[in-house]
């Protein structure tokens, strides 16, 4: 018996959308472990300097950079585990989301802790990864559709006290990076469903 070229045609696409899926999550993952071997090596941490300084000008450069910036290995590892699988959630639900959330996740939540957060530099991809959850975990609110709000309720019932991030409960995190990316998520899950509704009345 042979394959439906539909199915046949379907299988491979499917293929590709996951093989783009591990690129672009692989990819963001080596580029903040080449960023953390160069700033270790050949800088010896200067590159720190191009983290958020809270209302300082001159910190405004943090918000693209923040994100590739960590601070030692045991830093690098806990926002692999989080890139790897909340961006792979948000990639798989659909690509452009991610890049979207990615983007408001490291800028509008950089503009957050620039705003409000503590005189400290700030560094790392938490406030992207926050915004993955919390895109994850308000999509289904938004959109209102079952397949969201399955989504939503397993991501939150699995993964829900990521959420105890957002509180300032420990020294040497940054809670407000945490907190403004969750903000961001929403927003963007916020955005992207207004987006859906339009599109599907057109």
């Amino acid at each position: 018996m042979r394959q439906a070229p539909d199915a046949g045609m379907a299988r491979r696409a499917i293929g590709e959308y996951l093989r783009r899926a591990a690129l672009v999550i692989g990819g963001f993952i080596v580029l903040i472990w080449a960023v953390w071997l160069v700033n270790t090596l050949l800088f010896q941490g200067a590159l720190f300097a191009f983290g958020i300084r809270p209302r300082a000008v001159g910190g405004l450069i943090g918000l693209p950079a923040h994100p590739l910036l960590h601070g030692d290995v045991p830093h690098l590892v806990h926002n692999t585990i989080g890139i790897a699988l909340f961006g792979t959630l948000v990639y798989l639900r659909e690509d452009r989301d991610f890049w979207v959330v990615t983007l408001l996740g490291a800028l509008l939540g950089g503009l957050g802790v620039w705003v409000f957060a503590r005189p400290l530099v700030h560094i790392g991809a938490s406030s992207v990864i926050f915004a993955y959850f919390g895109y994850l975990v308000s999509t289904g609110l938004f959109e209102r559709r079952i397949g969201s709000l399955l989504l939503s309720i397993v991501v939150f019932v699995a993964w829900g006290s990521v959420l105890l991030g957002v509180l300032p409960l420990q020294r040497g995190i940054s809670w407000e990076g945490h907190l403004f990316g969750f903000l961001a998520g929403v927003v963007a899950a916020r955005a992207l469903s207004r987006t859906r509704t339009r599109a599907a009345e057109r």
